[in-house]
């Protein structure tokens, strides 16, 4: 069991869980090659901040979030791991992320700013 990282602020919520949120949040979260424990955790999305909201990009941000979290499949800690963007145009995309387990699954949503 974990202590549950809020995927807004960062900070921890006090509860516990028992699933693999966190593992999904530092890797989306982490500029690829920053984390200070392994160079290969991490992710190309803080990339795209500055991009335009285009097509192209929700593209981009659907294959750099799978990327990042197919090392957790990799690993056998998840059965597969399901990424779709939502473009809103409003200034954000929307990540949504199913990660399966043999335990069960669930649903991650991550928000990728873009100009």
């Amino acid at each position: 069991m974990d202590k549950e990282l809020n995927p807004l602020t960062g900070d921890y919520t006090g509860r516990t869980i028992d699933t693999l949120q966190n593992a999904v949040y530092i890797r989306l979260r982490t500029p690829l090659g920053t984390w200070w424990a392994d160079r290969t955790v991490g992710s190309l999305l803080h990339l795209l901040e500055r991009e335009k909201d285009v097509a192209r990009v929700a593209q981009l941000a659907e294959q750099y979030a799978q990327e990042a979290l197919q090392p957790i499949v990799d690993s056998g800690r998840a059965e597969r791991i399901d990424v779709a963007a939502e473009q809103p145009h409003n200034g954000s995309l929307i990540l949504r992320i199913r990660v399966q387990t043999a335990a069960g699954g669930f649903d991650y949503r991550h928000k990728v700013p873009v100009i």
